[in-house]
């Protein structure tokens, strides 16, 4: 067990703890789409006067570790928490730390491994004053139940996800929207929204709800029942009616304090989030360079997130499409070895006719700063909650494929309720299915959802006007008598430690 305290620029006072201060806990879900939010999320804790501190795997740590220190070098209190994983003792192989590596049988193990940190983080925050006065964890992991009522100490539910998808889903599984419902492609209209939103079983079976993750699942619907409250990456001004439905459906507080990764004001520090090696940052100033060079709104960016990998048939027709569209173009590869090598003739292929009107990044991208370039006007994505929030922000429209889990919810918000999307079509899960298909969108859909988003007439106009409004909602709720400031003040408040030591909530 590792654990990176101290103190610097004046806050010695607040990381020892005056008795004053809130010292939030965060845990998130170790996969990047989870711990990059919760970073975030701890960053504007301690900007604004808390003690945050952040518990991570080796793994994940060192994948944060140079944020957390640029932050530490700037004065601000927070902590990393550093606790091994014991992949062998539930059977998972070395090096399973990286979720990456664990084969997709055996998941349900790696959740069992995370709950085995529920003694060492109880130890940890015991023998490291000051002493926590909230635990903030993602709402996966239902251990952490266990390890707030043994400390006394309240406990939040963590969402990267939308207020929107959150009652949906809820919705769909209060009400039994899908009894009598035998095809799993049968759409149902959602329960209790004002708006008609349709669903299907296998685009929202509720969370964890897939063969294997039974147990799983039950965990969480019970420890998402008893907690003190919902912190969520979203912003009130988009979806208020569904951050009220929501708090009323759960009938607990509703902090929504993003979009988060706003904390993000300089280059540096955007190119470190989700950073993982020096050379990346090489690329990222690469890829700047070369937007540099491109017209206003001219470029399309495409990635899946760092999850999804893409059949080697849909990678072909992605790049047959994204050629075609005649749009200069980014389109990141988290990993192309993975396809072999008649892909990757393919993209060499294809770097080379397109010239320089597209770029190809394989590895790590510096996502919030390729989107808000000035050049950068339009977003393919997989709508992973991260990557629809940041183009919002970033006041972008998108083309909409979902891949699996929350994806399609949040193309239904982006496209239905926001009017700022285009779906590229894809109806069912890609990843995780529990009869294995073969799903491809062909070459010219990709082509006509890149020319709509980027080139859409009227309609494309509507959507960028509705995606630049939106941004401007986004950036106002994170400064001065913005509603996301003043709810991350109110959680910091509400969880400082009287002279007694009790919590004012």
């Amino acid at each position: 067990m590792a654990y990176e305290g101290g103190a610097s620029n004046g806050h010695r006072g607040d990381e020892l703890g005056s008795g004053t201060k809130a010292h939030f806990v965060l845990v998130p879900l170790m996969y990047q789409g989870h711990v990059i939010p919760a970073v975030d999320t701890a960053l504007l804790l301690a900007t604004h006067g808390a003690l945050a501190s952040v518990v991570a795997t080796p793994y994940n740590a060192a994948r944060i570790r140079p944020t957390i220190d640029l932050a530490r070098q700037s004065g601000l209190p927070v902590r990393l928490v550093e606790l091994p994983l014991d992949c062998a003792a539930v059977g998972l192989p070395e090096g399973a730390d990286n979720v990456e590596k664990i084969p997709a049988d055996l998941h349900v193990n790696y959740f069992d491994a995370l709950a085995l940190l529920a003694a060492p983080l109880e130890r940890h925050l015991r023998a490291h004053p000051p002493y926590p006065t909230c635990i903030v964890s993602d709402f996966c992991h239902a251990w952490t139940v266990g390890v707030a009522a043994s400390l006394g100490v309240p406990r939040l539910t963590f969402f990267s996800m939308c207020a929107f998808c959150l009652l949906c889903q809820h919705n769909v599984e209060r009400f039994n929207a899908y009894d009598g419902v035998a095809d799993d492609n049968e759409p149902v209209v959602v329960p209790g929204l004002e708006q008609r939103i349709e669903v299907t079983r296998a685009q929202a079976p509720g969370f964890f709800r897939t063969p294997g993750f039974e147990r799983l699942a039950d965990d969480i619907e019970r420890a998402r029942a008893k907690a003190d409250g919902v912190v969520m990456n979203s912003f009130l001004e988009m979806e208020p009616e569904y951050v009220a439905g929501y708090a009323a459906a759960r009938n607990m507080k509703v902090w929504t304090i993003g979009p988060v990764s706003l904390y993000h004001r300089h280059k540096a520090t955007l190119a470190a989030r989700g950073n993982t090696t020096d050379a990346t940052a090489v690329a990222a100033d690469e890829c700047i360079r070369w937007l540099d060079g491109k017209e206003a709104s001219s470029v399309v960016y495409v990635s899946f997130g760092s999850i999804a990998h893409a059949d080697p048939k849909q990678v072909l027709e992605l790049g047959h499409g994204l050629e075609a569209s005649g749009q200069p173009f980014v389109w990141v590869l988290k990993n192309p070895g993975f396809y072999g090598e008649a892909v990757s003739e393919f993209l060499g292929d294809l770097e080379e006719r397109v010239g320089g009107r597209g770029m190809l990044i394989k590895g790590w991208a510096p996502q919030v700063l390729i989107l808000n370039h000035a050049a950068v006007g339009g977003f393919v994505t997989h709508c992973g909650w991260n990557s629809t929030l940041e183009a919002i922000a970033a006041g972008l429209p998108v083309v909409t494929w979902p891949h699996f889990s929350d994806q399609f919810l949040n193309e239904k918000l982006a496209v239905e309720v926001l009017g700022v999307g285009v779906s590229i079509g894809v109806k069912e899960p890609l990843m995780w299915q529990v009869a294995q298909k073969e799903i491809v969108v062909g070459r010219e859909a990709v082509e006509a959802a890149v020319r709509s988003i980027m080139d859409g007439g009227d309609e494309g106009e509507e959507r960028r006007r509705k995606a630049l409004a939106l941004s401007e909602k986004a950036k106002a709720a994170v400064q001065d008598g913005g509603s996301s400031l003043a709810n991350l003040l109110d959680l910091i408040k509400r969880f400082e430690v009287d002279a007694g030591g009790r919590t004012t909530e």
